[in-house]
């Protein structure tokens, strides 16, 4: 898997995970934090490899969903853009610009 989606969606994960319903959660810790195949996650819960990788393509499309109605993920990334400015007025014009992409 590619770095810098196992990261994204690890993050969305993080920012998300209490919207999740039934064993969505659970599975996506096994993949994401436990870093288990689905094959090893399958094997464990006793189901099909088939079964677990729609659950969590199922719940990637979910959190892509959540992310771009409430965008808490990218407005975190910005903000840690704006920390590294130095001026203060730049650091407020940039904090409107989110705040008013609302």
């Amino acid at each position: 898997m590619e770095m810098e989606k196992y990261v994204y969606y690890g993050m969305l994960f993080d920012i998300y995970q209490s919207l999740l319903k039934g064993n969505k959660e659970e599975l996506f810790k096994l993949y994401y934090e436990e870093n288990l195949t689905l094959q090893e996650i399958a094997d464990d819960l006793k189901v099909s490899k088939s079964y677990v990788g729609k659950v969590i393509k199922d719940t990637e499309k979910i959190l892509d969903e959540l992310e771009s109605k409430l965008h808490i993920y990218e407005d975190r990334e910005k903000l840690e853009e704006i920390l590294e400015l130095d001026d203060l007025e730049k650091i407020k014009k940039e904090i409107r610009k989110v705040i008013d992409n609302k």
